[in-house]
């Protein structure tokens, strides 16, 4: 069956088999472990992922005709659901922690790591994630204070999670070609991370920083507190200063402040 990929899924086969044993070779996959791969599309990777042998492989493909094609090729050698990954609870499909791969659908992409990372409970459902995103994405993952990348990504990606980047891809890598280079990154959960009692302030923070981030943070933090002056005496915050000259944890502060004024 020829498979021709779907623009709307944001799908672009990878299909280069060097590349893709090193990304599989990155997972650490031994015979007791539990992995999920997302967006399998022909199952390029998932071939590699089973020469590993875990214990099990979950695979989420929203496309139905790709079901058929997973199904044909490794019959009971997996574990498929058929859903859309945005309307999936991770927790459940596994009691034991997964290594997670996924070549994102680059139009969801953000969407869904923003999800797992603030649907998140304290006992992590994933030993690590893998993941291949836009690089342009990763660039604004990885990015540090003061950089033009840095913003509501950054800040979101590094609460929780460790990130590294393990290395770019080419466009020649992958079936369409895209017009742009992937990149590679691996996320493991952190074991003090700070502590918020709804992620969703977090979120609701940094949208509100970044939606200006030409603007000095006085302004954003008169849109969040009645009290600004407090929190800025609280915080020892320096109001002459932009959104991207705040440090993560800077942010994770505020978002705490601005919590605990709400409830």
């Amino acid at each position: 069956m020829k498979i021709k990929s779907k623009k709307s899924l944001g799908q672009n086969f990878l299909i280069d088999r060097n590349i893709i044993k090193k990304i599989v070779e990155t997972g650490n996959i031994l015979s007791d472990s539990s992995v999920l791969e997302v967006g399998a599309g022909t199952g390029n990777l998932t071939e590699f992922i089973l020469e590993k042998k875990p214990k099990k492989l979950f695979i989420i493909e929203k496309d139905e005709k790709l079901v058929e094609v997973l199904k044909e090729r490794f019959d009971k050698q997996i574990n498929i659901i058929n859903k859309d990954i945005l309307q999936i609870s991770e927790h459940l499909i596994s009691p034991d922690k997964l290594i997670v791969y996924g070549n994102l659908p680059y139009n969801i992409s953000t969407q869904i790591l923003s999800k797992w990372i603030t649907n998140d409970n304290q006992d992590s459902w994933y030993k690590n994630y893998i993941l291949m995103f836009q690089k342009e994405v990763a660039d604004r993952i990885l990015a540090k204070t003061n950089s033009k990348n840095y913003g509501r990504l950054s800040i979101l990606s590094n609460w929780k999670l460790d990130v590294k980047k393990i290395f770019n891809i080419s466009a020649s890598c992958f079936m369409p070609k895209p017009k742009i280079e992937s990149t590679l990154l691996k996320f493991t959960p952190k074991k003090n991370y700070f502590k918020l009692k709804n992620s969703k302030n977090l979120e609701i923070v940094t949208r509100v920083f970044f939606n200006q981030r030409r603007k000095k943070i006085k302004k954003p933090l008169n849109q969040l507190f009645k009290k600004t002056e407090f929190v800025v005496e609280k915080l020892k915050l320096n109001v002459e200063l932009r959104p991207q000259n705040l440090s993560p944890n800077t942010f994770y502060e505020i978002a705490k402040e601005y919590e605990s004024l709400r409830n």
